[in-house]
């Protein structure tokens, strides 16, 4: 006799997709309030409104949630049609301008990942690494859009390397928190800072 296939239900797995997708939004916001050794599972539970094993049988241990986190937070950040339209751009203005806003808006919409794997930082055994995954791609657009400023006319006055750097201290993560979070400056304002200051310098 040929084996029996298990029953997949279509409801079932849409059902446990939208427990996952709500453990992992809780623990986001919980990581990023309270920093990630401070939560613990039954934290993150309670707040999904869900058992712990249900919390271990849907996504895993803490550790694993952080993971997921991360690997949503780049998938989300949409950089890879962000940077096709960059590469498209013909002044360097409007290369800088579309920098600005673009990682204004990823900033902005992904605070709360970008915090959770800030605060786990400190206290995760594989943080730094997480950290890295996380910002990679970020950091290899903006090299890529360095790179692509060197085609335009005016150049930048740096070399391309060189231009890479200024645009991640401008407008990486840690230059928008700097200005909105510890400074308290509004996402508004920091942008047009931030642009103005790009222009400038690389004019």
């Amino acid at each position: 006799m040929p084996p029996t296939r298990r029953y997949v239900s279509p409801l079932r797995e849409q059902a446990a997709a939208r427990t996952r997708a709500l453990i992992l939004e809780h623990a986001t916001e919980l990581f990023a309030e309270r920093g990630y050794g401070r939560v613990t599972v039954a934290d993150i539970a309670s707040a999904a409104g869900v058992a712990s094993k249900t919390v271990f049988a849907s996504v895993g241990s803490k550790s694993d949630i952080l993971n997921l986190i991360v690997d949503q937070g780049v998938l989300a950040s949409g950089y890879e049609q962000a940077m096709k339209d960059v590469l498209a751009l013909r002044t360097p203005e409007a290369v800088l301008k579309a920098l600005a806003h673009g990682t204004r808006v990823g900033n902005e919409g992904q605070f709360a990942v970008h915090e959770a794997i800030r605060k786990a930082l400190p206290v995760h055994e594989d943080g730094e690494e997480l950290w890295e995954r996380a910002t990679a791609a970020y950091r290899e657009a903006l090299r890529t859009a360095a790179r692509h400023l060197h085609t335009l006319t005016p150049p930048p006055s740096h070399s391309a390397k060189e231009t890479g750097d200024l645009l991640w201290y401008w407008f990486g993560p840690t230059g928008w928190r700097t200005l909105v979070v510890e400074i308290g400056w509004s996402w508004d304002r920091a942008e047009e800072v931030l642009l103005g200051t790009a222009i400038a310098t690389l004019r």
